[in-house]
């Protein structure tokens, strides 16, 4: 009966507990990915992940805050303390994963090369040779070509963010842009100056370098954050927050990918 009543009791705790311990979340952000982080012409942050962001303050119940980092620094930046958690399309990898801890799971996104439309190259080693491709720093995008396409013969130039790579592509300095598939469609493929541009072949997967999911970054030591973000998601997933979010940006599952 005890025992009974412990589960009972422990089963009774929602979200809203954390809320009394954890009254501000800051989370860092790179906002150069719309549609998950970006800048609205007024200068404030929006996107699915910010408000996915603010639903999980909402639900604990604690304030939000957002800082602005670039995304090649964003874990030595958190494990500096300068914020409590990364919330910036971080997909989930072994790499990543020995030195951050993963909430569940945000969301899926495969991961795609874009170039010219028509212009027959394909995301491997043998299509890509002797051609430049742009990735953007710290992404798994850039680990995946460094490691399987750069001793190839692809010449892989790395851009602060991907909001810097569109223009060598227009201007044709580089060949061709992988990319987060989400984020290149409608940022640049679904905008007047991805015109005549295209994803070239199908999806990549890789769990060692792409990994599996999108998740938000905590410092290992910090369990009180990891279980209130865990928590909240729950809910949010619960009570249909996270499903109305997912409708406001996109026309499919993006959980499930």
């Amino acid at each position: 009966m005890k025992k009974l009543i412990a589960i009972i009791l422990l089963a009774a705790v929602s979200s809203t507990a954390f809320s009394k311990d954890i009254t501000t979340i800051r989370f860092g952000v790179d906002p150069t990915f719309a549609p998950f982080e970006s800048k609205s012409p007024q200068g404030t942050l929006e996107g699915f992940d910010i408000d996915l962001g603010n639903a999980i303050c909402a639900q604990l119940k604690a304030k939000c805050v957002w800082v602005e980092t670039s995304f090649d620094s964003i874990i030595p930046a958190l494990k500096a303390g300068k914020f409590d958690a990364i919330l910036s399309a971080m997909s989930i990898n072994e790499t990543r994963a020995k030195q951050v801890t993963f909430s569940d799971k945000l969301y899926n996104s495969p991961t795609r090369l874009i170039a010219k439309a028509g212009s027959a190259l394909l995301p491997t080693a043998e299509s890509l040779t002797g051609k430049t491709v742009g990735v953007a720093q710290g992404s798994t995008q850039e680990a995946y070509a460094k490691a399987k396409w750069a001793p190839n013969g692809v010449n892989v130039v790395s851009y602060t963010n991907q909001d810097l790579i569109y223009p060598e592509l227009i201007n044709g300095r580089i060949d061709a842009t992988l990319t987060d598939a989400v984020v290149g469609d409608s940022g640049f493929l679904q905008t007047p100056r991805g015109k005549g541009y295209s994803f070239a072949g199908g999806p990549i997967r890789d769990k060692v370098l792409l990994g599996e999911g999108v998740g938000i970054g905590i410092n290992k030591s910090n369990k009180q954050m990891i279980d209130a973000i865990n928590s909240a998601l729950r809910a949010i997933h619960e009570n249909g927050t996270y499903d109305a979010i997912q409708k406001k940006y996109f026309s499919f599952d993006i959980y499930n990918g």
